[in-house]
């Protein structure tokens, strides 16, 4: 089992930056591939930014250049750096982990960027 508790949304203004974590805890050994996806209500839940096990990482061509995934081991958090904020990043991220056996998901933490 692995759990994820997400952090560090809010509400800020166009142009702004946030910095979402991520806490991990359970079989953290057991979890190859992490990432962050956001969802709008009515929309299906994408894939914003991802990094692997190695450290590889990968971004939607909507964020690339302006959020930033890195994965703190010794303190077992993922972090989504996020900046230059806009209108249409406004939705419910949300901490994704991948293991051999299951995919785990956090509860999600809201952002909302005004314009």
């Amino acid at each position: 089992q692995v759990q994820l508790v997400e952090s560090g949304g809010g509400l800020v203004q166009a142009g702004g930056s946030l910095r979402l974590s991520c806490a991990v805890s359970g079989s953290i050994f057991s979890i190859m591939d992490m990432g962050w996806y956001r969802q709008v209500s009515w929309r299906q839940r994408e894939l914003v930014a991802g990094i692997t096990g190695g450290g590889r990482t990968n971004y939607a061509d909507s964020v690339k250049g302006r959020l930033t995934i890195s994965r703190d081991n010794a303190k077992n958090t993922v972090y989504l750096q996020m900046n230059s904020l806009k209108p249409e990043d406004t939705a419910d991220y949300y901490c994704y982990a991948k293991t051999q056996w299951a995919d785990y998901w956090g509860q999600g933490t809201q952002v909302t960027v005004s314009s």
